[in-house]
């Protein structure tokens, strides 16, 4: 792939993965400062690696939410757990990866996120109970 291509690809897998609302804010929102980035972003996270064939989408967005607790990126957090259900993550799955983050990244950082997932269902008509 070209540049162009990389770019064209990883637009399609960022409208897929995070919703053409969320991607159509970013694009309304460049300016001289962060279009580059913007730019780089949708090449190389979008096309480089979330179009590579050896993952399917559901096991990378299990990685992003275990990988952003660990790093405790909360608004990037936030984002993929909306986000994962397009990926065909379940409530039950991310609870899983909560569990096991308790673990490796720290029972305050799972704690945070088990109070963030359940906002972030709230947020969308998600029954969090359930």
């Amino acid at each position: 792939m070209d540049e162009k291509q990389r770019y064209e690809a990883g637009m399609q897998v960022r409208r897929a993965v995070l919703g053409d609302a969320h991607v159509d804010r970013s694009v309304e929102k460049l300016n001289d400062f962060n279009g580059e980035f913007q730019e780089m972003i949708t090449r190389h996270a979008w096309g480089d690696i979330w179009t590579r064939p050896g993952l399917p989408r559901h096991t990378r967005s299990l990685i992003t939410i275990a990988m952003l607790i660990g790093m405790n990126r909360t608004d990037e957090l936030k984002l993929h757990l909306r986000a994962a259900a397009s990926n065909g993550v379940t409530r039950d799955e991310i609870k899983e990866v909560l569990m096991q983050s308790a673990i490796y990244c720290g029972i305050p950082a799972a704690n945070a996120t088990f109070h963030l997932a359940e906002s972030v269902w709230d947020e969308l008509g998600v029954e969090s109970r359930a």
